[in-house]
């Protein structure tokens, strides 16, 4: 097949199968009970279906079949198994240990099928493998982590797909552009079933399905050589939210493993932000780190620095903005 074909077919086949699974996904949901209760924490209201995301992890499988190759091999493993994992959850709840142990194994399974082919020596590539399967268990739990408000994830999942589906052109790289067209049009499917009104939520099923897709398309894109600025942009905003959450949580002697709602975005929503204004600011955000990175790409390096340092402003000012919201908030309350 072409690559343009290729890109088609995958993007076709992954928009297709959520398209037409996910009505009758929702119904076994709530058939099944798996339902997200609203607690403290939540940030939504009615009793919603959970592990909707389902059908994005099969669609993103087949499509990985369809493309083949090892890239895709690594994929498709790093999005079963972590989907499979997810839905266990969802369905019956898994302890912390057994879930961390079963992430660990599917993300090493991952890493050594993406570098199997690389031409380094047995050491390197089980170091290279060592290091990518952390990379893809920690991002799947930082996305996880980032799916609180309707839409927030799979407009993410959109845009990311989106932009390793270009740098994917741009290189010349048939899985990450197809890979990447695959997501995007996965996550876009599932947008009319968890925007604005949620009709079903991703659940872990979707997240961890979604995260571990975007850590391998990002691990792949640095493989295959393209700078890093450009690799990270469509997960920089989640990395950094969730590192800046973690940290401050630690220092203050919180106990960080338990469940909170203090991110950044769960911030904007009690300070009284919709959650289609956090979805679509949070997007915007992304959108701009991503234009920032492809400055990368350029090869000059004044334009490369100059981008990185607004890049680096953009974090910091959409970190600082709950503090910054409060003020308001308390200024026009004086007024």
């Amino acid at each position: 097949m072409s690559e343009k074909l290729t890109i088609l077919i995958a993007a076709g086949a992954s928009g297709a199968v959520v398209a037409l699974a996910e009505p009758a996904t929702i119904r076994l949901l709530r058939r099944v009970s798996a339902m997200d209760t609203p607690n403290s924490r939540s940030s939504h209201t009615v009793p919603t279906p959970r592990g909707g995301g389902a059908p994005i992890a099969a669609g993103l499988v087949i499509a990985a079949l369809l493309i083949r190759g090892p890239a895709a091999i690594a994929f498709a493993i790093a999005v079963a198994a972590f989907s499979v994992i997810g839905f266990a959850d969802d369905l019956s709840g898994l302890s912390v240990r057994r879930r961390l142990a079963l992430q660990c194994a599917a993300s090493l399974a991952a890493g050594a099928a993406l570098v199997s082919h690389l031409s380094l020596p047995l050491a390197g590539r089980a170091a290279a493998a060592v290091v990518i399967a952390l990379w893809v268990a920690a991002f799947v739990n930082v996305f996880n982590f980032m799916d609180g408000v309707n839409g927030i994830s799979a407009a993410h999942a959109v845009i990311g797909g989106a932009v390793f589906g270009c740098l994917g052109v741009w290189r010349r790289d048939v899985f990450l552009a197809a890979g990447g067209a695959a997501v995007a049009a996965g996550a876009l499917a599932f947008l009319p079933w968890n925007a604005i009104r949620a009709r079903v939520f991703l659940g872990d099923a979707g997240s961890y399905g979604l995260g571990a897709a975007l850590a391998v398309l990002a691990a792949w894109a640095v493989i295959r050589g393209i700078p890093v600025e450009a690799a990270l942009g469509p997960v920089a905003l989640y990395l950094a939210d969730t590192g800046w959450t973690l940290q401050r949580r630690i220092r203050s002697g919180e106990r960080w493993l338990e469940a909170h709602r203090t991110h950044v975005y769960q911030q904007w929503c009690d300070a009284g932000c919709s959650h289609l204004r956090v979805a679509a600011s949070t997007s915007a955000g992304t959108l701009l780190l991503c234009m920032l990175g492809a400055a990368s790409l350029t090869g000059q390096t004044a334009i490369r620095v100059a981008a990185d340092v607004v890049a680096i402003a953009v974090l910091a000012a959409y970190l600082r903005s709950p503090a910054l919201l409060r003020r308001t908030t308390a200024r026009l309350e004086r007024a």
